[in-house]
């Protein structure tokens, strides 16, 4: 099952110094290897923003550049309002750029790699699976 990553796990891997040892950023490494990891168009722009220079942003984007982003279409957007809607009803709340990554996850039968905790509240009102840090096989 491929994998949408999240920008947590990305900025971890790609704007942190020395995570080369830190489970996410091997897990990252291990689902690029296995051609699983996907990215939607919001997550690459919560990537790219906030960086510091123009130079660290040319060197984030050109590395993204090797990732095609998913196609949103009308009904990722309508999916992640009803999801909002779910969430809010039962007192969770997120962002609305969680519930898009939700919506097309869903939509597209995949799981999402993240380590944001607001995830680990939604996917108990969800129906969205969150991939795991795998143990050394």
């Amino acid at each position: 099952m491929n994998v949408l990553v999240d920008t947590s796990v990305w900025s971890l891997a790609l704007r942190r110094p020395t995570t080369e040892t830190k489970p996410h950023v091997m897990e990252l490494r291990r689902l690029i290897d296995e051609l699983r990891t996907e990215i939607i168009g919001p997550i690459r722009q919560e990537i790219l923003s906030g960086v510091r220079n123009q130079t660290q942003f040319e060197t984030l984007r050109a590395t993204l550049q090797a990732y095609a982003d998913l196609a949103l279409e009308s009904d990722d957007y309508e999916r992640a309002a009803e999801f909002f809607n779910t969430c809010r009803q039962k007192g969770v709340q997120g962002s609305n750029t969680d519930f898009l990554i939700c919506a097309a996850a869903q939509r597209r039968g995949l799981a999402i790699f993240t380590t944001d905790q607001d995830f680990s509240r939604l996917v108990a009102h969800l129906p969205i699976r969150l991939h795991a840090v795998r143990k050394n096989e």
